[in-house]
């Protein structure tokens, strides 16, 4: 009976054996099933969760201001050069980096596609102070869409915003349009924003004029208050730029965002 006993012992304590064996051979190849897996000893410390970012500003109203705004009536020294946001990412960064260097803040409206693409973008934008809006998802005309597909354009680029910065971001510009159609702001309204972004100086940068036309342009126009247009991905703004600001620290005008503008 004990010799009985001793040799199921020994079968069984060679059974341990070879299952150890076996699940330390998985580990070792990184084949392991996940409840095969050594767990953390119960006094490890545990390493804490990563902060989440910070949520890019939820679009707000301002009382006194019409649904569309092209440009600010409150006087102060500043301006808000507004950039649609599509086109080559190394010019994007580009941009970005030239207005930060100057200590400038911008806004920049998005193409929810471009979005897509370039999903670092969106928190590369909000991460250098500037703002962060939409552009609508396809960047079509969109005064020209059904209602149905218009509120689409719009609500498909709100929820790119949202998706990868916690907000549908600070404003709506309609595309291919200087103004909204009132049936377009109010499927804007209808997405969470209270205004349309328009503007009262149009850069014509995206006719690819040169530098110097495209900062002549805007130096012709500007004035305190304004809502400038300006493009992502063309050559000729990136080397307006530094001049474009420049003239505006002449002038005694900051870029500002759109918000801090308005504000």
């Amino acid at each position: 009976m004990i010799e009985t006993d001793r040799r199921g012992a020994l079968r069984a304590s060679a059974g341990l054996v070879v299952t150890g064996a076996l699940a330390t051979g998985c580990a070792a190849t990184g084949t392991a099933p996940a409840r095969d897996r050594p767990h953390a000893s119960p006094g490890a410390p545990r390493a804490a969760p990563a902060a989440a970012p910070p949520a890019a500003p939820a679009p707000r109203r301002f009382p006194g201001l019409p649904d569309q705004i092209a440009h600010s009536p409150r006087g102060r020294p500043q301006v808000a050069l507004t950039f649609h946001g599509q086109g080559d990412p190394a010019t994007a960064k580009a941009l970005l980096a030239e207005a930060e260097k100057a200590g400038a803040k911008i806004t920049v409206l998005a193409v929810g596609s471009w979005l897509d693409e370039h999903p670092t973008l969106a928190r590369r934008i909000l991460d250098g102070g500037h703002d962060l809006g939409n552009h609508t998802h396809h960047h079509l005309t969109i005064n020209e869409m059904t209602e149905a597909d218009a509120y689409a354009e719009i609500a498909g680029c709100a929820e790119r915003l949202r998706r990868l910065t916690g907000s549908i971001g600070t404003w709506f510009r309609p595309s291919r349009a200087e103004r909204a159609t009132p049936i377009v702001a109010r499927l804007a309204h209808r997405a969470g924003y209270p205004h349309v972004l328009s503007y009262d100086v149009d850069s014509l940068d995206f006719t690819s004029p040169g530098a110097p036309a495209v900062t002549r342009k805007i130096a012709s126009e500007v004035r305190a208050g304004s809502v400038v247009s300006l493009h992502f991905g063309y050559a000729d703004t990136v080397a307006a730029l530094p001049a474009v600001l420049e003239d505006l620290d002449r002038r005694g005008l900051r870029a500002v965002t759109t918000t801090e503008l308005l504000t």
